[in-house]
């Protein structure tokens, strides 16, 4: 059997730690200070341990309960401390969380104002100050040259050349468009790879990894946060297929264990730490969509694996506090938090269902399929050459990106602008190609129309528009296959929302055509006696959007508060549960996990969701039967030296040892950490000179009664051990198993059989028997 079987799960062998090097060299005693065992007379002195705190080495998993253990003594010991101190404890949390919220509604507004300005770069400049993006240049300019433009607007080919010709023009204004977008890209790539190669991808599957009490070293670090923050600005101004929105919670995470530092009731608790990111993460879905209610269920639903009432109300009120600094900052313009926000609130039909549980199984097979091809893609570029080659790989996804982009309207703009008119309603005085219908008439059968909703049989701009759409959803989707996983940091959400969009469009441009051409009909002039709005085109580019984020994500209760949240549309939540709930299902019934559970099973994170039930017989005995058969190292409590615990933790790499009464009889009596050792004897080292190799080391709490007689000293390392550890027996259901792991937040069990130690069972041991179970019984019922 392991020692600590919790090393080797598709990551590093961690390194010895740089503090036992320390250790050996500390004191070399001469051997005429040894003395036989059965020497009498030693002299045992307690050293007093209370400054050492668990730590954890990279790629280790977070034992709660002994987290826990650790605080409740330190907010005893706090008691004891003056009344200003006390207060400053209590009142830490909700100081550390409003830091939070401050910084990452700032640094959100950031973002988004230095992204609308980059996007518009690559089509042009504003000639009445090259600071200003598009719409702020036009707005006290009333001269519209064309969609989207003005007169103080200018395109690259009216700096560059001087000639009319359209075709010029338009070369070159394509060749700016291409050369621009692959440059923000490839600086991207280049700040990521030189800076922070944390700062890549969409970072929730590994802050989903993180709070279920994971440790990756310099993920939530300041080079990450910078390096992201300013990676976000080019990426989204690049073009690729990507949204700064699920980014942002990494962000955001970064930013709450930057920050933590300054309040060590948290630092040095990790457990006490993920219940701060928790509240990060709510904070950095309420900035990105302006939805702070949307962000508390997300950190709940999505991505925390232990989330108390107390981190509940720390969350909303980080949440508030960020999405109130964002719009303050107003960077939409529009004096909303809302990223999309809608102006109208006309009722929805009955009928209408149909079509909404139709785009419900469009997204759910869609997201199923994305979630299929972006895996596939993902483990191909670990083995062929291009993925080797972060740099060019994403020069070459920026520049196909920018190239086919170009040609279509709807692609070539920036996909936040798109979804804003998606989502959008045409009226009379529109002059957008979505807006193009023949039946202009105000009157229908003499009826005066009560709203300004234009509607009616599409003309040619609008069917070549309707085309235009089916073609954005297709390069969209391929595209962004090929993006999530880039080397740079890629959000899901937009593009998903986009796609969606153009789909939902187009479902109700077709439902309203062919309303329209049944609008004598008595069953419509029954339910919707004013016809322009018995059916919202923009409702249902809503409903398409997030059942093709509900297909990829999964995400449900979440996802539904979150887009009336994002568009102001609570009149339309029903639509948009319906599409949702149908999305899960469909998708769910194809591939069980979504886009961010599989990105955590091919990076092979030991992630164990507490939420699926494990169904499988299998017994706790049966994990040690598939591990690999190591000796198991312990530690005698009754017969060991500073020399032997400085041996084993030189020639072992373990992360903990369980302590036994009697190397032969195998009574479990504790359990001590590797880090924990290591600084106790370094701790004892420094404090008592005369500690030599051959002091005896207990493992008990409190004085102990000294012999007569000379001798070296004792130790006793009683304040360091875990004295009840978890203990289950080998007949223990695999499945009360993984409940304590999930529920408990224990690191690892003891198998003993009455008292006697047989094995140790870590998290990812389990997760080892799991993906064994899966090979050998075609994971058929494992959940």
């Amino acid at each position: 059997m392991r020692g600590l079987l919790d090393d080797g799960f598709r990551e590093p062998l961690i390194e010895q730690p740089s503090e036992l090097d320390d250790l050996m060299n500390l004191h070399n005693t001469d051997t005429n200070h040894y003395i036989d065992e059965d020497d009498e007379g030693s002299i045992v002195s307690d050293i007093i341990t209370d400054d050492i705190g668990t730590a954890y080495d990279d790629f280790q998993t977070v034992d709660w309960l002994r987290d826990q253990a650790k605080d409740r003594q330190r907010h005893k010991d706090t008691m004891m401390e003056g009344m200003m101190y006390k207060w400053f404890d209590a009142a830490s949390g909700w100081m550390v969380v409003f830091i939070i919220g401050v910084l990452t509604g700032l640094v959100a507004g950031i973002v988004e104002i230095g992204a609308k300005w980059l996007i518009d770069v690559r089509e042009g400049y504003c000639g009445e100050g090259w600071f200003l993006d598009k719409e702020a240049c036009c707005w006290s300019n009333s001269t519209i040259i064309a969609q989207d433009y003005c007169s103080n607007w200018l395109r690259w080919s009216d700096l560059l050349v001087g000639t009319d010709n359209k075709m010029v023009k338009y070369a070159i204004n394509y060749f700016c468009y291409i050369s621009i977008g692959t440059s923000f890209a490839m600086l991207t790539v280049i700040f990521v790879m030189v800076i922070a190669p944390y700062a890549s991808g969409s970072g929730i599957p590994e802050v989903k990894t993180i709070l279920s009490g994971f440790i990756i070293r310099g993920y939530l670090g300041l080079s990450t946060l910078m390096t992201k923050s300013v990676g976000l600005v080019l990426c989204v101004a690049s073009g690729l297929s990507l949204g700064k929105e699920g980014p942002m919670v990494h962000v955001a995470c970064c930013i709450g264990n930057v920050f933590v530092r300054l309040f060590p009731k948290f630092t040095k608790n990790e457990a006490r730490k993920r219940e701060v990111l928790s509240a990060a993460a709510a904070a950095g879905v309420s900035v990105a969509f302006g939805a702070p209610l949307g962000g508390v269920l997300f950190s709940l639903e999505e991505v925390s694996y232990y989330f108390p009432h107390k981190t509940l109300w720390r969350s909303f009120f980080c949440a508030m506090v960020a999405s109130v600094v964002l719009q303050s900052l107003n960077p939409y313009s529009t004096g909303q938090s809302a990223l999309f926000y809608i102006e109208y609130d006309y009722a929805w039909h009955f009928f209408e269902l149909i079509p909404f549980v139709i785009l419900g199984c469009v997204g759910g097979i869609l997201g199923a399929f994305f979630i299929k091809c972006n895996i596939f893609w993902c483990i191909k570029r670990k083995t062929s050459k291009l993925g080797h080659h972060p740099f060019i790989e994403v020069a070459v996804v920026a520049l196909v990106t920018a190239l086919i982009s170009f040609v279509n309207p709807f692609t070539r703009k920036s996909t936040a602008g798109l979804i804003k008119e998606l989502f959008s309603v045409c009226e009379w005085e529109d002059n957008s190609d979505l807006c193009d219908y023949s039946y202009s008439e105000k009157y229908n059968n003499g009826t005066a129309q009560s709203s300004n909703i234009a509607w009616g049989a599409p003309n040619a701009r609008l069917k070549t528009a309707i085309w235009e759409l089916v073609m954005a959803a297709v390069v969209k989707s391929v595209i962004t296959v090929f993006t999530f996983g880039l080397k740079v940091p890629a959000g899901l959400f937009i593009p998903s929302l986009a796609v969606g969009g153009c789909i939902g469009r187009v479902m109700g441009e077709l439902v309203q055509y062919i309303t329209y051409l049944n609008r004598e009909s008595s069953f419509l002039q029954g339910i919707c006696p004013d016809m322009s709005v018995c059916t919202l085109t923009g409702l249902y580019a809503m409903v398409g959007a997030a059942a093709v984020l509900s297909g990829v994500t999964r995400m449900t209760v979440s996802l539904v508060v979150i887009m009336f949240e994002l568009t102001g549309g609570i009149t339309y939540i029903v639509p948009i549960m319906v599409a949702v709930m149908t999305a899960k299902w469909v998708g769910d019934f194809i591939t069980p996990n979504g886009i961010y559970d599989a990105h955590i099973e091919i990076n092979g994170y030991p992630y164990l969701d507490g939420k699926e039930r494990f169904m499988h017989t299998s017994m706790c005995e049966d994990v040690c039967k598939t591990k690999k058969v190591k000796e198991l190292k312990t530690i005698d409590a009754n017969s060991v030296t500073v020399q032997d615990l400085e041996i084993l933790l030189e020639t072992t790499m373990y992360h903990g040892f369980p302590i036994v009464s009697d190397d032969q009889l195998n009574i479990v009596i504790g359990y001590v950490s590797r880090n924990d050792l290591i600084r106790a004897l370094k701790c004892a080292r420094d404090k008592h000179i005369d500690l030599v190799n051959a002091s005896r080391v207990y493992f008990t709490d409190g004085l102990m009664r000294s012999n007569a007689g000379g001798g070296p000293i004792s130790v006793s390392l009683g304040k360091v051990v875990n004295h009840d550890p978890i203990c289950i027996e080998p007949k223990t259901p695999l499945a009360h198993t993984i409940d304590m792991f999930t529920k408990l937040g224990v690191s690892q069990v003891l198998i003993t059989n009455r008292g006697k130690l047989k094995g140790i069972i870590t998290r990812k041991d389990v997760l080892r028997h799991i993906d064994y179970l899966k090979t050998t019984d075609n994971g058929h019922n494992l959940f």
